[in-house]
């Protein structure tokens, strides 16, 4: 089975299974038959209420009442209860950004748009996409940038020990400001402190960059007499310890 592995700016990995066809099916036919069970309970109800296909309020009540909800049925109950409707909650699936985030609407709207290409218009290309993807997604999902995965292995998430190893269970760090440090600035440190041990520019490159992290993050007086190579990573595992206890 196929899994789409994350790696947050917190050193977070985050693992997601994405749903098979079979799931994904079952959960559309849930779906299916809940519209279908609705559009006959409207129209016993149009029925008693004697608005017939041919009054006067025939075509407001059918189209904003019957045809309207449930065309929408999927785009609202996507973006009003975070990627599941019913089929896919019952099947504990969930429409997510590939990244794990939270689809914005544009997203939603553009996967639902694009479902009468994958499905009705194109005779189910939809289906053969999702079989030949490697996050089973299909023509919509790959406009959108989403997937649809099992929730109960996206609430699996786990510190990835090889950012932390290093890290003893008494470690307390001596510089509370590495964490207002961004992913990016870390990277640089990283990058500068592995350019610093092969090459002869490398020095000068961390120490002008240990020279603006002391200024820019305002750090204490004993910071300045601390060797530059020794601060940078001394800052780093305070970082990895701060991103730690977020988690």
């Amino acid at each position: 089975m196929s899994q789409s592995t994350i790696l947050t700016g917190q050193y977070v990995r985050i693992s997601q299974t994405p749903a098979s066809v079979g799931e994904r099916l079952i959960a559309l036919f849930i779906d299916y038959v809940l519209v279908i069970l609705y559009v006959i309970g409207m129209s016993v109800l149009l029925e008693r209420l004697r608005i017939h296909a041919f009054s006067s309020l025939s075509f407001f009540f059918l189209f904003g009442f019957v045809f309207l909800p449930a065309l929408c049925y999927p785009l609202l109950c996507e973006v009003f209860n975070r990627g599941q409707s019913v089929g896919k909650r019952l099947l504990n699936l969930r429409v997510v950004k590939v990244d794990g985030s939270t689809p914005s609407l544009s997203s939603y709207l553009l996967r639902w748009l694009l479902f009468i290409v994958d499905v009705p218009l194109t005779g189910g290309l939809g289906l053969v996409v999702v079989l030949l993807t490697k996050n089973n997604q299909r023509l919509g999902d790959l406009a959108a940038g989403t997937m649809v995965i099992k929730e109960k292995n996206y609430r699996k998430i786990h510190v990835s020990l090889d950012e932390f190893d290093h890290l003893t269970s008494g470690y307390r760090p001596r510089y509370p400001q590495a964490a207002d440090l961004s992913i990016e600035q870390v990277n640089t440190i990283n990058k500068v402190l592995t350019a610093s041990v092969s090459s002869t520019k490398g020095g000068k490159q961390l120490a002008a960059l240990a020279y603006k992290i002391r200024t820019t993050l305002a750090l204490p007086e004993s910071a300045t007499n601390t060797d530059d190579t020794t601060l940078l990573h001394t800052l780093l595992r305070d970082y990895q310890y701060y991103a730690l206890e977020e988690v």
